[in-house]
């Protein structure tokens, strides 16, 4: 089923949610920074920012982390719908107490890490699977069971089309069959055919959140059956989803104090503020070194910019591009502007857009399903001037559906070629014009020859488009501006409507026919695409598949749909190539930079943070204050 994450605008998961390729090492090979080249022995030598070594560790203190602009959980069941399906509710929140199944990131590298997930790597005998718990407990006392995964499988088998942001038809958990608990520590299943035992681990069992039995009640005090009966589920998930949106009560509530995750609530303001401490029963290792994890929300980068200059009231923060050295071979580069810190510079296994809605009921909908026009539209969108401009170098392009950073076997020959749609804003009017559109340069284009305009387009019909983008990312906004100009160009005329993130993912966040909401949009931009979390094998099932509850706009080819159903089944990288070779020059969604994640700024006295996980998971219980 894949899931990827969307990610918030400046986070950098989506989606993202919501997750990254090298030859020295995960961290480091293929670095466009010289900062990010000089730490790891190679490049020019110079270095944005050196990563201090050595101290005494120190037991305790409290460790402030700068939440990412605008981005604030509002969710905490780990059970999540597209609406919530972010980096903000999942890395960010929800994985710090309540753990997956199987836990990926080793260092900066988006692998499978079984010394942090709740089981042993699963074993595939023919169609069957077969996974061993490793025995972990809930802080209540209980065991972290097999029944508990089948407690989570059950209410997705109930629920998941609505109220799971990354259903996919056809995927998990309808491609198994007898799932059970075959003993307290073994979960078995059975596949519904062969597929892709790397594609299978990652994407469809890294989705699943052991949930304690604690929780299976359908009200206070009234317990419930989901774990063993699956039409006993809609009535938990509904008592459940109403207890996540009480946010006022997470801190205090006895539903979401049992944990089994290195890290408990301790309180929490819905303006983003939280603090959490140990939880002093977790299984798993290293257990944490410091006293608290605070998360400090903010509005604005510059906001946050002004507490970290301040040196006092954070520990991990970031930089703005807008003030870090334009270019890391300028004069400049190497001076990190932040005393008492370090630079370290970190980018997510994701791939960044913005959709465009086919389901749209504004007028629109039959030019955006006209591939001329979002080809016109990609080659107005001007990748290398954005990296090169407001992001000053610390970016990466978007090639198409795979991500193109960290270098992995995934991606294609052809995508590592780099933007296939290069600004070019005379292709963009050729294209009009040869489809029967009155190109009108600085003012409105308009359709002049329906029968070649396309299918269900009128006479004197315009080009014009509302295009809401999150706020509180300088170069996010920077570049809608630009784009706004270069459509120009074209006659396109894009109205820009600024709102926050939550906004902008509420409407354009999910697929408005699956989820039954209003399809009243054209475009939405919430700044940072989606990143490979949960599912780290970009097979795109879950962007790009017909009827897919996180393919926001409601995309549809039944050539993208048979070829993605192969790339689930086959062992070969060859079919996963030429799947996204097929789909990228059909410009499914708009591509744009994938800006640099964040530009974390780390105090010198903190340690274990480094290397940062391009699943952009928190490991807070491995880091540790020195004197």
């Amino acid at each position: 089923m894949g899931a990827l994450k969307r990610a918030g605008a400046g986070e950098r998961r989506p989606g993202r949610r919501g997750r990254l390729r090298r030859t020295v090492t995960a961290a480091c090979a293929g670095a466009v920074l010289a900062a990010s080249a000089a730490a790891c022995g190679i490049g020019s030598g110079r270095s944005t920012s050196t990563v201090p070594r050595g101290g005494t560790p120190i037991t305790g203190g409290t460790v402030r982390y700068a939440l990412q602009p605008s981005t604030v959980p509002n969710y905490i069941f780990p059970f999540s719908s597209s609406t919530y399906f972010s980096v903000a509710n999942a890395e960010d929140f929800q994985y710090l107490m309540y753990r997956p199944l199987y836990w990926f990131g080793n260092g900066a590298s988006p692998t499978l890490n079984p010394r942090l997930s709740l089981a042993d790597p699963p074993q595939y005998h023919g169609d069957q699977v077969t996974i061993r718990m490793k025995g972990w407990k809930w802080s209540n006392g209980e065991t972290v069971s097999a029944r508990d995964a089948v407690f989570w499988i059950h209410m997705l088998q109930a629920v998941g089309s609505a109220d799971w942001g990354a259903y996919v038809p056809g995927g998990f958990p309808s491609n198994v069959h007898d799932v059970r608990a075959a003993s307290p520590t073994e979960l078995t299943m059975t596949m519904n055919r062969h597929y892709n035992h790397t594609w299978f681990t990652s994407n469809e069992l890294s989705q699943i959140t052991p949930m304690p039995q604690a929780w299976d009640m359908s009200g206070p005090g009234q317990k419930a059956h989901c774990t063993t009966t699956v039409s006993d589920c809609s009535k938990v998930y509904s008592y459940l989803d109403s207890q996540s949106k009480a946010l006022s009560g997470w801190a205090s509530s006895k539903i979401w104090s049992v944990v089994d995750g290195p890290w408990k609530l301790e309180s929490f303001n819905p303006d983003g503020n939280s603090t959490f401490v140990p939880n002093r029963d977790y299984s798993g290792s290293p257990r944490p070194r410091i006293s608290k994890f605070e998360e400090v929300p903010f509005t604005t980068e510059s906001a946050e910019y002004n507490v970290l200059r301040a040196g006092h009231d954070l520990d991990i923060g970031y930089l703005p591009t807008s003030d870090a050295p334009r270019k890391p071979e300028s004069a400049n580069a190497g001076r990190n502007p932040v005393q008492g810190f370090y630079l370290d510079p970190l980018y997510a296994w994701a791939i960044n857009y913005f959709p465009l809605n086919y389901q749209s009921t504004t007028g629109n909908g039959p030019v955006i399903k006209q591939l001329y026009f979002r080809q016109a539209l990609q080659y107005l969108m001007n990748q290398k001037s954005v990296i090169d401009g407001p992001l000053r170098g610390y970016g990466k392009y978007t090639v198409g559906p795979v991500g193109n950073y960290p270098l992995t076997p995934y991606l294609s020959a052809r995508g590592r070629q780099g933007d296939p749609f290069p600004y070019d804003p005379k292709k963009a009017k050729e294209l009009l014009a040869s489809h029967g559109w009155t190109v009108t340069p600085n003012g409105v284009t308009s359709c002049g020859q329906p029968a070649k305009c396309g299918a269900g387009i009128k006479h004197g019909q315009h080009l014009e488009f509302t295009l809401p983008y999150a706020t509180g990312t300088d170069w996010v906004q920077q570049e809608m501006t630009q784009l706004q100009s270069n459509a120009s160009l074209a006659g396109i005329k894009l109205n820009l409507d600024p709102k926050p993130f939550d906004q902008v993912t509420a409407q354009a966040g999910g697929n408005c026919v699956v989820a039954h909401t209003s399809c009243a949009w054209d475009m939405g931009n919430w700044g940072a695409g989606w990143t490979f979390v949960p599912d780290y094998y970009p097979s795109g099932e879950t962007l790009f598949q017909s009827g897919s509850g996180a393919n926001s706009g409601g995309f549809s080819d039944p050539v993208n749909d048979k070829m993605i159903g192969q790339t689930l089944t086959s062992q070969s990288p060859g079919t996963l190539h030429s799947w996204q070779d097929y789909l990228s020059p059909r410009v499914p969604v708009i591509y744009q930079p994938n800006g640099v994640y964040q530009l974390s700024e780390i105090a010198n006295n903190l340690r274990g943070v480094v290397p940062q996980s391009t699943t952009l998971n928190l490991n807070p219980e491995s880091w540790f204050y020195v004197k």
